[in-house]
């Protein structure tokens, strides 16, 4: 138990009601979350360092020291970010399992990318070169300031995860926020990315360097937005969340991504510079969007042409983008805001976004991604080239690259980091958020140390067992996180004592032993969802869960029925789970062929009732189209009485 090092995480306010703890004091060893970062560790990340390379994305920084940028640069003008994301995706893996080969590579690419940095430590392949457009003269689309965030967060978590390391990227990285302060700053250029991304970036780096100026500059950039300072554009100033001050909005707008990182920015400088209004703004803009426009996924954004959120209660099924990116800046936000309040429904929506979003995107093997995650598939996909990057982010199929290939990195920094969204600490003890088979170990202030094993098989299993490891004679709090989704049914067991809890925070203090345990039990029966009656697009229809996880009906399970929208689910009969697999009974209907589909009769109008089907098995939705082309529904029509 002694010599617990120090936290390394993506996050670490100065204040708020709780501290994240990281590597090393959260690890995984065993179950859905240990796989996944396995496959993270084995496929993803070599998979996207091979295709950075392929497409040239790398090659741009080393085409940069010899001044062929102009003719030769590939990649969109944010490529650059993808390399700065798998730098800090590859930083938390090292840290996570001290992988030794992944760390000469890693040294590899810094070295690449220092390479290419001008004297003044500006550091773009886009802008800026010998026949290039001039630096900062796109601040609408040029994600100049984008990338420099994302280079900093990749050097936030070289700093944490491995200190005084000798290669170079936190210099790198300090160089071009320096750049970026003298250019930005208040006797500067009055502007602002048109992509936030930098303001988070900047705050975590002011905690890691201890330089106050960094702060400064997120919060100068926070109070420029909304005031019109970016172009207007065919989507409006509210695709930039540029249409209205931070603290004047009330929901979450525009591009959902830029939305997200804008909001985690604010709430990471509101907490560090003690702006009560500015996270309450944040808080009210964040409880606004989780009731109105947040799919049962924990997806955001409804909107292709702008990959934005639409208004109120506008979540149709089929037409979501729920972009996996979004995913991963939802995380981010409810995280820091978690910190700052304690509210558990924050992890709630953490913990249906991780299992429901962030885990579909890769495939099993972790070589091809949805950038997209719609509810609903009407036609069978088609297999996207494996050798060419996907021109559409909403592919029918997982494809291995994207001509804008966001997403596999963002998935990949969040597998390898995602310790650090599992427990926190206060002065009196230890909270679990999410629930994985692991040890958190963690020092108090007061030199206590303390230690726990979680053993469990979530979220195929509802039972979660803690166990003390540590000895101490003073008492101390743990705390568990019941679900929201829990509703009835749940206990908590401590000492042969079990006793009904409900949805949200179970806390016992006491002096503990080691050998101690507390059970947490959640019920994890199949169940049907209802949608709130304001959702138009899925009036009549029933979703299907069971604990954290959404199911969805895909046509691979039901022989003989190429479109899943035939069938009709009968909500008289619940789901059940039989032989580990959830079922519905549903009843297939066929279409009447009318020469013009609008009829002046509703009986007439209606579909020709079928044959009841036998009970027909659920997909969990993470790994829904891992087996070929299919159709699939995650809300199902109610079969008619």
């Amino acid at each position: 138990m002694s010599g617990i090092a120090p936290t390394a995480a993506p996050v670490l306010p100065i204040r708020g009601r709780f501290r994240p703890l990281g590597l090393p004091e959260v690890r995984v060893t065993g179950g859905f979350w240990a796989e996944r970062q396995s496959i993270n560790a084995a496929a993803t990340l070599p998979h996207i360092e091979h295709w950075l390379e392929r497409a040239g994305w790398l090659r741009n920084f080393d085409l940069a020291v010899h001044g062929d940028l102009a003719r030769d640069r590939r990649g969109r003008e944010f490529s650059d970010s993808e390399v700065y994301k798998f730098l800090e995706a590859a930083a938390w893996e090292i840290g996570r399992s001290g992988n030794a080969d992944l760390e000469s590579r890693f040294r590899a690419v810094v070295r690449r990318v220092a390479a290419a940095q001008q004297p003044d430590g500006y550091l773009n392949t886009r802008f800026g070169g010998p026949g290039q457009a001039p630096r900062w003269s796109d601040l609408e689309w040029g994600h100049e300031l984008y990338c420099v965030g994302h280079l900093l967060q990749a050097a936030v978590a070289r700093s944490r995860t491995r200190p005084g390391a000798d290669d170079g990227l936190l210099d790198i990285a300090r160089r071009a926020a320096d750049n970026v302060c003298e250019t930005f700053g208040p006797d500067g250029l009055d502007g602002l990315c048109g992509h936030p991304e930098i303001e988070p970036a900047l705050v975590e780096f002011a905690r890691v360097t201890g330089d106050d100026r960094y702060l400064a500059q997120a919060a100068l950039f926070v109070d420029r937005r909304g005031h019109g300072r970016l172009s207007d554009v065919e989507f409006g100033r509210e695709y930039f969340q540029d249409e209205l001050p931070v603290r004047q909005a009330t929901v979450l707008r525009g591009h959902a991504v830029r939305a997200n990182y804008l909001a985690a920015g604010a709430v990471d400088v509101a907490v560090e510079l003690k702006e009560t209004s500015l996270l309450d703004a944040i808080r009210v803009q964040w409880r606004n969007a989780v009731a109105r426009r947040t799919y049962l996924t924990g997806g955001q954004g409804s909107r292709h042409q702008d990959e934005a959120f639409g208004g109120d209660w506008v979540l149709p099924p089929d037409r979501a983008y729920s972009e996996t990116c979004s995913g991963v800046g939802s995380v981010m936000l409810a995280w820091r805001l978690l910190l700052a309040d304690g509210d558990p429904e924050y992890a709630d929506l953490i913990e249906r976004t991780l299992f429901n979003v962030v885990a579909t995107s890769p495939s099993a093997d972790g070589r091809s991604f949805f950038y997209t995650n719609t509810l609903h598939r009407r036609e069978l996909g088609t297999q996207p080239d494996a050798d060419r990057p996907s021109l559409r982010a909403a592919a029918s199929l997982r494809a291995p690259w994207f001509e804008v290939s966001c997403c596999p990195t963002n998935v990949a920094r969040t597998m390898a980091s995602l310790t650090a969204y599992v427990a926190t600490a206060d002065d009196d003890g230890l909270q679990l958020h999410q629930y994985l088979s692991g040890t958190v170990a963690h020092r108090l202030a007061d030199g206590r140390e303390l230690c726990v094993t979680i053993t469990t098989d979530y979220p195929h299993d509802g039972r979660i067992r803690v166990r003390i490891d540590s000895d101490d004679d003073r008492p101390w709090s743990l705390s568990v996180r019941v679900p929201g989704w829990a509703t009835r049914g749940a206990t908590v067991t401590l000492c042969g004592d079990t006793r009904p809890v409900g949805p949200g925070v179970v806390t016992e203090r006491r002096t503990w032993r080691r050998g101690d345990e507390m059970v947490l039990t959640l019920p994890m029966t199949p169940r049907f969802t209802y949608p709130d009656a304001r959702i138009d697009s899925i009036r009549g229809c029933v979703a299907v869960e069971r604990g954290p996880l959404v199911f969805a009906l895909e046509s691979v399970d039901v022989p003989g029925v190429e479109t899943v929208d035939e069938l009709r689910v009968d909500t008289r009969r619940p789901p059940r789970l039989v032989d580990g697999r959830v079922t519905v009974t549903c009843r297939r209907v066929r279409a009447r062929e009318h020469g013009w589909p609008y009829r002046a009769d509703e009986a007439g109008a209606a579909p020709v009732p079928g044959d009841e089907l036998d009970e027909v098995s659920l997909v969990e939705y993470h790994a829904w189209a891992n087996r070929g082309p299919s159709t699939m529904r995650v809300w199902l029509a109610e079969a008619a009485e």
